[in-house]
């Protein structure tokens, strides 16, 4: 299993408008994705400082959606609606134990 990491760093007090648009926009699509097994959308409203976490079955699957632009896509649905205070960063990693 391997997971993508996203840090954003939102306007103030935009993390409970995070998880909306994350629930209503993000996710349905992110569900349809060869792989997708799950993810976490994880905040501190003091700081304002947001991440994101996806899980893929595979690397294969967790890199298609970022060469088919689906990975821009869904940034471009959250910072269209001015949640960002600075660009995204964009981390992945193997899952080496879940439980």
């Amino acid at each position: 299993m391997h997971a993508r990491l996203t840090t954003i760093q939102l306007q103030p007090a935009m993390t409970e408008a995070l998880g909306a648009k994350f629930t209503e926009s993000v996710l349905p699509a992110a569900q349809q994705q060869p792989g997708f097994r799950g993810g976490l959308v994880l905040a501190d409203p003091a700081s304002g400082k947001a991440v994101l976490v996806s899980l893929w079955e595979s690397e294969t699957d967790m890199h298609a959606g970022e060469s088919d632009g689906y990975y821009v896509e869904q940034i471009a649905k959250l910072a269209g609606v001015g949640l960002f205070a600075g660009p995204p960063v964009r981390e992945t990693f193997e899952v080496k134990l879940q439980v």
